[in-house]
């Protein structure tokens, strides 16, 4: 049986990688290192666009039983991560270059994929997933929009990345949050005087022009700094600026404000600004977080940039399976499909790459449980809702316990251990 596969990100990779670990002779197309989208900047595959995070790795959070169903279903991206792993306290956080490297040589010696890289520019008869992501060219999103007329958009921002030795130590200090973890995060902590001059210089600052890009809409999870400080001076120090969890070592006191920096690459020589995504001038960036107490003399080797993301009416369009309703065999996965989040995408180009072999030998779909993450994930994109937006893996998908437990942490763990059991046995029963 043969498999196309259309876009070599994280769900492509996936898909591909399940596919072809499943007999299917799989060809993975690839637009990168020809063409590339404004935000890309790396030729392999499986790029990690925004952060180098995959979120929380402990398996009683939405984030980590996912993970581990992953794991469950031969995740190509959980074995990567693993091999590539940063220090982050409780997350699971990788060097991205590495990253992209092991998936690139896994895929390229696997003996059932075959690799082209050019662009696709038609739409597909049969037999494909489409995983061109958030970052779709403007060419092939046309000629899906043509092809399905129901589409909707909206904006992502990926956070600057500073050199480690170019931060001042003698105001950062090393901690996690309630010291879970190690000391894997530079803390750079604020005063109150020293917030509200820095509050008022961001949303003051001045943003880089969108171009052709004129009904900006952002995804709150993943929304530019300067916008979430708009909403009001306390905004922005009850989100990515929160001190909680964190002691100041030279006042022995919590900060007023905190921005955390994790560490961008195993080596510890470079540090992003967490939940620092932004679209300001470049210029203004180096201005407005130079004003960050240990950021003064920042070097930056990225600064942060925004870009466009697009996602399909799934509900509209697609199965529980991730199949186009209105195909024969055609599948999409990954971001485009309105799961938000590195991990989400690669479950879901997981979960295509199974389903389209087994309907190529005339099974059904993966019968995921409600109780899973990953169930619940399809479930998302294929429910009816007027109002779709992405979503990325939570506890509130998933059905009650049949029991109250009030203690969060141990309700948590009772609906992870629920959800992994319930994807066991129906890997077992397959």
């Amino acid at each position: 049986m043969r498999v196309d596969v259309i876009g070599a990100g994280l769900a492509g990779s996936e898909a591909a990688w399940a596919a072809a670990n499943r007999g299917a002779e799989v060809t993975l197309f690839e637009m990168k290192p020809a063409k590339m989208s404004p935000a890309h900047r790396y030729a392999g595959f499986a790029e990690l666009v925004c952060s180098n995070s995959l979120k929380a790795a402990r398996i009683d959070s939405a984030a980590g039983m996912l993970k581990e169903e992953m794991r469950l279903l031969g995740s190509l991206t959980m074995e990567a991560a693993e091999a590539t792993a940063v220090e982050a306290g409780g997350a699971l956080a990788v060097n991205r270059t590495d990253f992209s490297d092991y998936i690139t040589d896994k895929l390229r010696s696997h003996p059932n994929i075959t690799i082209e890289e050019r662009e696709i520019t038609a739409f597909p008869e049969k037999n494909t997933i489409i995983a061109t992501g958030p970052l779709t060219s403007d060419s092939f999103a046309e000629v899906i929009y043509g092809r399905l007329g129901k589409a909707l958009s909206f904006y992502d921002a990926a956070a600057p990345i500073v050199t480690a030795e170019s931060i001042d130590t003698t105001k950062a200090f090393f901690a996690s949050r309630y010291d879970k973890g190690g000391a894997d995060y530079l803390n750079c902590p604020f005063t109150k005087e020293e917030y509200e001059r820095f509050y008022e210089a961001l949303v003051s600052a001045e943003t880089a022009p969108l171009h052709e890009f004129e009904d900006l809409t952002v995804y709150e999870g993943c929304m530019p700094v300067e916008v979430l400080a708009k909403r009001g001076i306390d905004s922005v120090r009850y989100g990515c600026m929160k001190p909680v969890g964190l002691t100041d070592p030279r006042t022995g006191r919590r900060p007023y404000a905190a921005v955390q920096l994790r560490k961008e690459n195993s080596e510890g020589t470079m540090y992003n600004l967490v939940g620092f995504q932004t679209n300001l001038k470049f210029g203004e960036q180096k201005r407005v977080f130079g004003m960050i107490p240990g950021l003064e003399n920042a070097e930056f080797v990225r600064y942060g940039v925004m870009h466009r993301n697009t996602f399909l009416n799934s509900p509209a369009l697609l199965d529980s399976g991730f199949k186009l309703k209105c195909s024969d065999n055609i599948y999409f996965a990954g971001q485009m499909t309105g799961v938000e989040g590195y991990t989400e995408s690669a479950a879901s180009g997981i979960i295509a790459g199974i389903n389209i072999v087994r309907a190529l030998g005339g099974k059904e779909s993966l019968p995921l449980p409600e109780v899973s993450m990953t169930g619940a994930l399809a479930r998302h994109i294929s429910t009816e809702n007027a109002d779709f937006q992405p979503m990325g893996a939570n506890m509130g998908m998933l059905p009650m316990l049949d029991r109250n437990i009030k203690n969060k942490q141990e309700r948590y763990a009772a609906i992870s251990e629920r959800g992994i059991s319930a994807f066991r046995a129906m890997l077992a029963a397959l």
